[in-house]
């Protein structure tokens, strides 16, 4: 079969030989290098020439940091519509739409299983589902988290992804920031550890709430971190924010996180500071 003929004097390529490579490249908004994706997705999705660290979404996440065999739990749980909210479209549409594209039931997901030789339950916010706001369901699936790591004297690690409460729950999503944070004090007073991990972005109440509240705070690289977005400050305050605000190393430099922990790091850190905290709260 020929790879090309002639149309009306022109030579085209035949359609059983197209080229296609819609998708295949990704240019990276920071050092603007066009990238393969294929090359991106085996490097973690993490830019090879800037280190920029690209969003992944929660189901890449648990496999990053669980081995094999790891067990999903909590997923039955699907969110209601208590205020009846409609906005440019009702709230009831919004989320079968998010459920359809990103086959969850909210933006969240709970996880059982190891990372290295050590148990732990892993809740990971999903950023894609209606930007990872936090509503009921979002709030009782971190709840039954602590609770699972509580139990079982479990380490507890929250990765969060999100941009904040979800309006459109109103009273009854800024309700889970309270509760979360309640049942993470306990978790403190039964001295089993909770490891914080913020990724890009990690706004709003859940910043306000239990993503500071780690035993460990850690972030990866260049994660937006903060309550108000610096947008919304700059209109505010009317100043010019300093370079790099509420990105992760900022926040560091200013005492606001324990550490920055590259994504090809992160498994090795997470592994070495389960052991050091476990001995810690022994022998406390």
């Amino acid at each position: 079969m020929s790879w090309f003929k002639r149309n009306d004097h022109e030579i085209v390529p035949t359609p059983d030989h197209e080229v296609r490579t819609e998708g295949l490249w990704i240019k990276c908004d920071q050092c603007r290098k066009t990238l393969w994706k294929a090359d991106l997705e085996a490097n973690q999705m993490v830019c090879p020439h800037c280190e920029k660290h690209f969003r992944i979404n929660a189901r890449q996440r648990i496999e990053l940091l669980l081995e094999p065999g790891y067990e999903l739990v909590d997923l039955e749980l699907v969110s209601t519509d208590p205020l009846e909210f409609t906005d440019l479209k009702p709230y009831k549409q919004r989320l079968k739409q998010a459920q359809a594209k990103t086959g969850l039931n909210d933006a969240i997901i709970n996880a059982l299983g190891k990372i290295g030789d050590q148990p732990v339950v892993l809740s990971v916010m999903a950023f894609e589902f209606n930007g990872g706001s936090m509503g009921a369901v979002v709030g009782e699936t971190i709840a039954r988290a602590a609770d699972r790591a509580l139990a079982t004297r479990t380490p507890l690690i929250i990765v969060s992804a999100s941009g904040g409460a979800r309006m459109q729950e109103g009273i009854v999503s800024l309700m889970q920031l309270a509760k979360v944070s309640a049942v993470i004090a306990r978790m403190d007073d039964e001295k089993v550890p909770y490891i914080s991990l913020m990724t890009d972005p990690t706004t709003g109440g859940i910043t306000a709430s239990f993503a500071m509240q780690g035993d460990l705070n850690i972030a990866e690289p260049g994660a937006l971190i903060g309550f108000a977005g610096p947008r919304v400050i700059e209109q505010t305050t009317r100043q010019k924010l300093p370079e790099g605000f509420q990105r992760a190393e900022f926040l560091l430099e200013h005492g606001f996180l324990d550490a920055v922990v590259s994504r090809k790091d992160l498994k090795t850190y997470l592994a070495n500071a389960l052991g050091w905290m476990i001995a810690k709260k022994t022998a406390a």
